[in-house]
């Protein structure tokens, strides 16, 4: 899985078996998930059509999955717990009593998922949604907007996988949506997505990663580029640029501390203008004297 935000639309490329919301009964294979931002009002009438324009335009073959969103994509919250990343838009009127919340919401699992458990897991996360958007004080009831749920990979099974993915999606939820609603109401203020990163370092908690001001840096050279410090192809299993460790809660975890790929002034620059760009072609350009 990879992804990229343009101005009006996030794409999240790869191989991916996608339940929606409003047809939970026909999973599909997709190489591409993706989130438009509309003027005015969503007409279900016309998703279809205005998807298929957008990913047309993008240059983009192959089968989709998507959802439609008055909320700007620049409000982009990313949420990543252990091999689960949501990607979770909100907004709403300044009076949300009177009428229902804004939240589209994609969930990705990068370990391969049965259908009977991708089904379950758009459950929850709907009901997650609606129990957000409670606690933020808008009405309960039918919303212009919707969810995806995909993975990607092998199958894993497990005793108790299914329980424990559930309650990463609710948190991840209750964790966002009140972000995105933050960042909605700021508006053109939002220079780039907000990331959020699950951590159990001294002891379980949500830490937002932001390029300002960061303790790290230079973390690799002096001169380096943290425009992708949350790195848009994570994981991306090329042994060349990280590796497999183990994690603090028995699991294993790529750790790719030692990349210094997207730090390099070119590359990063390169990727900004060519946001669609492989690995292999980034590699290729970082290697070129």
């Amino acid at each position: 899985m990879r992804y990229y935000l343009e101005p009006s639309t996030l794409f999240v490329r790869g191989t991916f078996r996608a339940a929606y919301m409003d047809t939970a009964d026909e999973i599909r294979t997709v190489t591409t998930l993706l989130l438009h931002t509309v003027p005015g009002d969503l007409d279900t009438n016309w998703r279809q059509r205005e998807l298929a324009r957008v990913v047309a335009e993008a240059g983009i073959g192959g089968a989709f999955a998507g959802l439609l969103t008055t909320v700007p994509v620049q409000n982009l919250c990313v949420l990543q717990f252990d091999h689960l990343t949501v990607f979770l838009v909100a907004g709403g009127c300044d009076s949300p009593v009177h009428a229902p919340g804004i939240t589209s919401i994609i969930v990705f699992s990068r370990e391969g998922m049965e259908d009977s458990a991708l089904k379950e897991l758009l459950v929850v996360a709907k009901e997650a949604r609606s129990l957000a958007l409670k606690a933020a004080g808008f009405p309960t009831g039918t919303s212009p907007d919707g969810v995806i749920v995909a993975c990607e990979g092998a199958i894993i099974p497990g005793d108790g996988r299914s329980a424990e993915d559930a309650g990463h999606v609710r948190e991840a939820i209750k964790k966002g949506v009140p972000e995105a609603l933050l960042r909605s109401r700021a508006g053109s203020t939002n220079r780039a997505p907000g990331f959020f990163i699950f951590s159990r370092f001294k002891g379980e908690h949500w830490v937002e990663w932001t390029p300002d001001d960061c303790p790290y840096y230079p973390c690799h050279f002096a001169g380096q580029r943290c425009d992708f410090c949350y790195c848009p192809f994570y994981p991306c299993h090329n042994e060349d640029l990280g590796e497999w460790a183990n994690g603090s809660n028995g699991g294993r975890v790529w750790n790719c501390a030692r990349c210094t790929l997207l730090h390099e002034p070119r590359v990063a620059d390169y990727l900004n203008k060519y946001p669609e760009s492989s690995l292999k072609e980034l590699m290729h350009l970082s290697q070129r004297k």
